[in-house]
This record gives structure tokens, sequence and C-alpha cells, in this order.
């Protein structure tokens, strides 16, 4: 079986560094707060105005107030602190941001990210996307490996509309994680009960 949105974020959850500001995009990459690993503290961040945003809270504690950018209830870890997003987007655009951890639609070989809208369908905007991954020091991408119809999401080059150029440095799917470099994509590892073959099979450019 491929990685489940859970173990993606566990894998996700590999890559923060001790220290860091993190932010978090919407769907999987929420649930990387779950999974902070062991003497590890990091800030996690969301661009509607939170910095130290902690997991999801339980059941009965919820707090209205106290939202993601996804507007889910969250918690605020120790030391956390709210402000406008004005504030919030100066962080981003200031470099302040140590890594975003973003959903994707696709990432060219060339480490070109779509991740807001399939042209035809309604969307409600791209959030804080462009500004992410311009803004953060390094850029995560979270999401599956191929689409419904079983189409590679790794590709040479965007079909769909860019958020940003150049700007992915690693791509974590259900299948594997995938470093993008100036020779293309590399392949780093591969999920528990997969082969190098079946990722090769699944990517639509030349894979390291």
């Amino acid at each position: 079986m491929p990685r489940t949105r859970e173990q993606m974020a566990q894998r996700a959850a590999q890559e923060l560094k001790d220290g860091s500001i993190v932010n978090l995009g919407i769907g999987i990459p929420t649930l990387v707060a779950n999974y902070v690993p062991p003497g590890i503290e990091v800030m996690f961040h969301s661009e509607n105005g939170l910095l130290g945003m902690g997991p999801y809270p339980f059941e009965g504690d919820e707090d209205p107030q106290v939202i993601n950018a996804g507007k889910e209830t969250v918690t605020i870890a120790p030391g956390g602190s709210v402000f406008d997003s004005a504030a919030s987007f100066a962080m981003i655009r200031g470099g302040h941001v140590d890594l975003a951890i973003l959903g994707g639609m696709e990432v060219s070989a060339t480490g070109d990210l779509a991740n807001w809208m399939v042209p035809g369908e309604r969307v409600n905007g791209m959030g804080g996307a462009m500004d992410l991954v311009s803004g953060a020091r390094r850029v995560v991408v979270l999401m599956s490996h191929a689409n419904k119809k079983g189409e590679p999401k790794l590709l040479a080059t965007c079909g769909l509309p860019l958020t940003g150029l150049g700007c992915v440095d690693r791509i974590i799917t259900d299948y594997a994680t995938v470093d993008v470099t100036p020779l293309g994509f590399k392949l780093v590892d591969v999920a528990e009960g997969h082969t190098v073959e079946e990722v090769r099979a699944l990517t639509g450019a030349p894979l390291l």
C-alpha cells in the first residue's frame, strides 16, 4: 500500500529542524504538526496571523477564534502569538520563514509548482502560496504521486497555471521522496513495500 496521509505527514516531519519557523499549507501539510520528532522545537506559522500553532484540539476543547489558514480550529503552543495578516505576510516576504510545507497539483523537473487551480473549476483563490514559495527559505511539497486518473503529477513541464518558478526543493509523495536538482528529479527514498521501478513508472520525467 502507498503511504497514507498520516504516513506522508510523518515523513514530512523529518524535514523539521530545531528552532525553525515552519508554515504549513492546507490539507495534508496541516497534519505535520501532530508528528514533531522528540527533542525538536519548531514554531508553526499560519499566514492568517498565528506563530506558535499547536496540534488540533481534542473534541470539546475547540476555540472557534483560533484557526489556521484552512479555517480549521487549532491550538496555540506555549509562547505562541497572534497578529494581523499584514504582519504575517511581512514575515513571509521578509524571508523569516525557514520552511514551507505545501500541497501540490503538479511539480516540474525544474522545481516549478502548480498548486492553486485547475482551469474551468471554481477556486476561492490561492491564499498565500505565491508569497510562500518565493519568500520561504526551503519549500517542500506534500502530495500524491499521481492524480485520480493515475496520471503523473511529477512532470517535465507543468501543464496547470503556475504558483512559482523553480521554487520546490523536495517532494514527498505516497510513493517516494524526490529532490529537485540541477539535473532534474532525484530519488531520495521509496515508500515501504514499493520499488524504484514503480516510482519511475509513475513519474512523468526522468528520475535519477
